[in-house]
């Protein structure tokens, strides 16, 4: 036993070199994805022109709502849209020259000049969930969200390779007032990490609060001249736009800060049941939405956004991961190609309870179908469970492992000299095997995706350390990216004048929980 022993060690030369390299704790962070592959199509040219055609008679004789916003109404109407009470009808091609001055890409700058991503063309920009009021994790089960979960999200999106932004609203810190979560939740985004964020739209006041805290962190007049930050603008489907959402927007496009132009929509709730039909609502939503952003500043970055689910008949709960979100999801992409825009869609959707098999099939179908529709910018693609009620932290760190997956089904497939593989065939020829040949030498520590959270040890070394199942597997991982986080260094004297600003902000209001 103790010569099979010594012969195993003497086989494995080197082992212990290559376990320590597996299990050395590195920050890095990939590129976002340069897509290499086509996007998926479902729209025919006859389609695409019926659902513009009828987004635009939507605008022209329905029209959309913008709601106790008489400044908005005012622009509206200098614009040279029908204004009547809190009801805008946009004239057929309005909207459209109007958002003729939104960018088709922009950059949005990190503090880590390294780690600013593109946003639009052919690039997809992966961020983690957005706004559940839950957490949960196997050891806590599920419970309302605080701080220090808040924290942890935005050490583990820092330390996961695959996330190219640090998100927003990660999960709704509840133990923190209302009126200055945040500034706290700002402040984790730009001293946890230092990859892009997403500012606040709760308020005009906090996404103003949001602008000047950005000031601070990257310059006055940079922030004014570059985009630093992305924001959510969700739009009350069907066709109302409020004043909370629009205050927010109107903060952001006057300083150059990116909106992304959401409407919210569960089938058959929120929009009708048909495919064409809900798209056709969604045009006219983002149309409205993006225009009216142009109004405010000519030329400030707006996203195309197209959040869909459909709904459960029987008890009225979304449902994800469905054939029919995804070809909605698909047709918005092209919609928003068509119209010169970056796209924002998909993300881990899932509607399970727990990180199981339901939420696998379900996130697997949404991340597939992102990458496929052309997105640009995945918000939710990472820790998103029931719904959007919950971040998890095991499925966090999953779905994390999976957006690498994504990076390498984006790159097509290589025919350079290298891939073409012609020495390594000769080299081998019939009946031998390519394992030490010197092109899987040369190549095998890249070739293949590997996963850091997945088993795939034989059964009897899987068995003796203690056969964890995928979610176990995920807690040792949430474990050991926590235990290695290192913080990224910012000036001193730029923390001290944010820890100033958010102390002075806080002070300036009594605690608001509501």
């Amino acid at each position: 036993m103790a010569e099979a022993n010594t012969r195993r060690r003497a086989r494995g030369g080197g082992g212990a070199a290559r376990r320590a390299e597996r299990t050395a704790v590195r920050i890095e962070t990939a590129k976002y994805i340069e897509r290499n592959i086509p996007n998926f199509e479902v729209l025919n040219e006859e389609a695409l022109e019926i659902i513009e055609t009828n987004a635009e008679t939507i605008l022209a004789e329905v029209g959309v709502n913008f709601v106790d916003n008489p400044a908005a109404l005012k622009r509206w109407k200098d614009a040279g849209a029908d204004v009547d009470g809190e009801r805008v009808r946009i004239p057929r091609g309005l909207a459209r020259q109007l958002i003729k001055t939104a960018p088709s890409e922009f950059t949005q700058h990190a503090r880590n000049p390294e780690k600013s991503v593109v946003i639009g063309g052919r690039n997809l920009v992966l961020a983690p969930v957005y706004g559940p009021p839950f957490v949960r994790d196997a050891q806590g089960g599920r419970r309302y969200a605080t701080m220090d979960d808040f924290n942890k999200f935005v050490k583990l999106a820092y330390m996961s390779k695959w996330l190219h932004h640090s998100g927003g609203t990660v999960c709704e810190p509840t133990d923190v007032p209302v009126n200055k979560r945040h500034l706290d939740m700002l402040m984790a985004h730009m001293t946890l990490s230092d990859k892009p964020f997403m500012g606040s739209v709760t308020d005009p006041s906090r996404a103003q609060d949001s602008v000047e805290m950005c000031e601070i962190l990257f310059g006055k007049e940079f922030v004014q001249e570059n985009t630093v930050m992305t924001s959510l603008t969700n739009i009350n489907s069907p066709m109302t736009f409020d004043d909370v959402m629009m205050g927010a927007l109107e903060v952001y496009a006057k300083n150059n800060q990116a909106c992304i132009i959401s409407p919210f929509i569960v089938g058959g709730a929120m929009a009708p049941v048909s495919i064409a039909g809900t798209l056709t609502q969604v045009l006219a939503e983002v149309l409205a939405g993006v225009a009216y952003s142009q109004i405010i500043r000519p030329g400030a970055p707006a996203i195309f956004g197209a959040f869909v689910s459909s709904i459960d008949m029987n008890s009225g709960a979304p449902t994800f991961g469905t054939p029919e979100a995804s070809m909605v999801t698909y047709g918005a992409g092209q919609l928003a190609r068509r119209l010169g825009l970056p796209f924002r869609s998909a993300g881990s959707f899932c509607g399970s309870k727990l990180p199981d098999a339901q939420a696998a099939y379900e996130t697997a179908n949404s991340l597939n179908m992102g990458l496929m529709a052309g997105v640009n910018f995945m918000l939710h693609s990472c820790g998103w469970l029931e719904g959007g009620l919950v971040a998890d932290f095991e499925k966090f760190v999953m779905d994390a492992d999976q957006l690498g997956v994504l990076h390498g089904l984006a790159k097509g497939v290589a025919y350079d000299e290298n891939a073409q593989a012609m020495d390594a065939i000769r080299e081998v020829g019939p009946g031998g095997h390519y394992l030490g040949c010197a092109h899987t030498q040369a190549n095998f520590k890249d070739a293949f995706w590997k996963s850091e959270v997945l088993d795939y040890k034989p059964f009897e070394t899987w068995e003796d350390e203690g056969g964890r199942d995928t979610r176990q597997l995920a807690t040792s991982r949430v474990e050991h990216l926590l235990a290695n986080y290192q913080q990224p260094q910012l000036d001193p004297e730029l923390n001290a004048a944010l820890n100033e600003y958010v102390a002075e902000k806080k002070a300036s209001m009594p605690d608001a929980f509501t």
